[in-house]
């Protein structure tokens, strides 16, 4: 299924109601703006799912946040304290809101403590770190997710749906355009030693993981060019702009682009007798989706959930079954494998073979 599982309703039958599940406890590792601005307001549209725990560099931050959302005292860790997460049980799972160099190495030191992990998008930057991790889990026996919020989303697996169904005839071609105009040159996304990469990394697995969930196929070959404003600081390390194809082995072709320089923001499947697109695409409200057929357009509404609050709610509901989730860390390494194949593409400046 495509939709996260839900539990198991108790049957009219039963005389006596199930014992209500006890709440799941994340630790949130990292309260920068992605945490403060989205994924901490999430919990107020949660089922099981509580903030438990804060993991922060910045003391006095983390203190106001715990207050700010209940987070007892016990709950709140440095980088250098935790480790201590192992002793507390009212940590079932950590989201790893860090930058990307550090994912892995969070990840790990997680599944050690014995928790789940929800860990932000890139999984990490290196397939060689995507394994490590995903082993990590394994020997854990704890589930690891990759943040791919959009998996979770009614529009997305609209899309998914239309495309897989045939509902306008086999999918024949597939574009993925993911972007935005970034700030601050001195922030950590370009600095190559940090993010791993530039757009590509940042925004452009956006258009990796949609081609591939849209397709229902993993890429054997790719091809990929890139452009730099010359000049510009923001990509002394990093580049700005990147146009790059995925083969498939039905034969479909997905041309995708990322971009540090320009807004981009559409998904579209072209099928045999019709398209559907999906722009904005990748926001995280007031995604919009499109039927086309010749001159007809057809705007399709559905229900605006919470990203986070459904992907968080996946979690606890997988790791209760003790089953992988929906975007487990195999996904994420299908996703680097194929950007580390973007980078080698654009450095030979040759197609690269995906076996």
């Amino acid at each position: 299924s495509l939709a996260a599982v839900p539990f198991v309703a108790a049957s009219a039958e039963q005389a006596t109601p199930p014992a209500p599940q006890r709440t799941f406890g994340y630790a949130i590792v990292g309260i920068g703006d992605l945490a403060t601005d989205a994924i901490l307001p999430a919990f107020a549209n949660t089922t099981r799912p509580r903030v438990m725990g804060l993991v922060s560099g910045d003391v006095e931050k983390a203190r106001a946040t715990a207050k700010q959302y209940g987070v007892p005292d016990r709950g709140l860790y440095s980088y250098d304290t935790f480790d201590r997460i192992v002793d507390n049980p009212d940590i079932d799972a950590v989201y790893i809101v860090l930058p990307n160099n550090l994912h892995a190495q969070y990840t790990i030191r997680a599944h050690k403590a014995g928790k789940h992990v929800l860990v932000e998008k890139p999984m990490a930057n290196t397939v060689a770190e995507c394994d490590a991790m995903i082993a990590a889990a394994k020997q854990a026996n704890r589930q690891l997710l990759v943040g791919y919020r959009l998996r979770y989303e009614p529009y997305t697996q609209a899309m998914i749906r239309m495309a897989r169904e045939q509902e306008f005839g086999p999918t024949r071609a597939i574009v993925c355009e993911a972007g935005f105009n970034i700030g601050n040159p001195a922030q950590w996304r370009l600095t190559k030693a940090v993010a791993g990469g530039g757009s590509m990394m940042d925004i452009g697995i956006y258009s990796v993981n949609a081609a591939r969930y849209l397709s229902g196929e993993e890429a054997v070959e790719v091809y990929a060019t890139e452009y730099s404003t010359p000049g510009d600081v923001r990509f002394k390390e990093v580049e700005e702009t990147v146009h790059f194809h995925m083969r498939f082995p039905s034969g479909v072709i997905a041309s995708c682009m990322s971009s540090y320089g320009v807004p981009l923001n559409r998904f579209r499947v072209h099928a045999l007798r019709g398209s559907f697109e999906m722009e904005p695409a990748w926001n995280r409200t007031g995604l919009r989706l499109r039927v086309m057929r010749g001159s007809t357009v057809e705007q399709r509404y559905l229900p605006q959930r919470d990203h986070f609050a459904l992907m968080m709610d996946h979690l606890a509901e997988r790791a209760a079954t003790n089953t992988a989730p929906l975007t487990d860390g195999v996904d994420g390494r299908h996703d680097m494998r194929v950007i580390e194949a973007v980078y080698e593409s654009m450095r030979t400046k040759r197609p690269v073979t995906l076996v």
